[in-house]
């Protein structure tokens, strides 16, 4: 496997995606106070690092070759080696520097509504923003205990009553929008994310796939396509969610928040916001 090539097809990958949604950008209107979100594709301000072709092609080098399982098991000795593990009280600092707002440093953007809050802004208010786990905690009942409930790769700032909302559900298409967050839709079942994090999502839920396989004391989840999970570690509809990693390609805010937790927090990386190709080659 040519990572070099790879690594560069996975740039030109998010400069396209970026161009796509700067045309597409459509501003949600904010409540009273909060700023509206900026195009989160938008250009890496000068204190953001890159992860370069070089540094990828060390970091992934166990992996290079392979398809598959023996893909999946390479890369979860990968991210699971050396790895900081939060508290979850830690996560609250955490996902300040993760997700803060580019073109505001005292804010971050709420994944399910898209809009700009203020860091502190945070706790248990309708109107405030908490620690949303988008591997839902109940599915593997690992709760917020350090591991995969502390996990920032999969954890994320989210409005209180749409984290209500949204609930442990599985991911799927369909439903009512959500209110307070247009573009989601939710059902009995499942919930839809909007269309801009879409890819997003799934692939933070194939990291916890990977990342989590039974072979310490966290339970093993696997992805599968079927909603209704409950209290099983699984969570889908993977055919789903290989659709959206597909068609919303990692835009530049992520990538920066994967590395971000890199450098400054877990050590480790989401190998899907690094290589998008690989959902096919894993998932097939």
């Amino acid at each position: 496997m040519d990572f070099i090539r790879s690594a560069a097809r996975r740039r030109t990958l998010g400069a396209l995606a970026g161009t796509a949604l700067i045309a597409a950008v459509v501003q949600i209107p904010a409540s009273a106070g909060t700023a509206t979100a900026p195009d989160k594709s938008s250009a890496r301000s000068a204190d953001q690092s890159v992860f370069s072709a070089a540094e990828d092609d060390d970091y992934y080098k166990d992996a290079e070759g392979k398809t598959g399982e023996e893909l999946k098991k390479a890369l979860h000795g990968i991210i699971s080696k050396d790895v900081k593990t939060l508290s979850y009280d830690e996560v609250w600092d955490a996902l300040k520097e993760t997700d803060k707002d580019p073109d505001n440093a005292g804010n971050v953007i709420l994944l399910y509504s898209g809009k700009s809050e203020s860091a502190d802004n945070s706790g248990g208010g309708e109107d405030q923003w908490n620690r949303e786990h988008v591997w839902a905690k109940s599915h593997g009942d690992f709760g917020t205990s350090p591991g995969p409930g502390t996990d920032v790769h999969h954890l994320r700032p989210t409005n209180v009553k749409v984290n209500s909302i949204r609930s442990s559900k599985d991911f799927d298409k369909g439903g009512e929008e959500v209110e307070g967050a247009p573009g989601n839709f939710t059902d009995d079942d499942s919930f839809e994310p909007r269309d801009e994090v879409k890819g997003d999502v799934a692939r933070m839920i194939l990291y916890m796939d990977v990342r989590y396989e039974g072979d310490d004391e966290f339970p093993d989840l696997e992805a599968n396509d079927e909603v209704g999970n409950g209290s099983k570690p699984n969570i889908g509809k993977l055919s789903v969610l290989k659709q959206w990693s597909d068609e919303d390609p990692p835009d530049k805010f992520e990538e920066n928040r994967n590395q971000v937790i890199f450098d400054k927090f877990q050590h480790n990386r989401n190998p899907f916001v690094d290589h998008p190709e690989w959902v096919k080659e894993i998932y097939k």
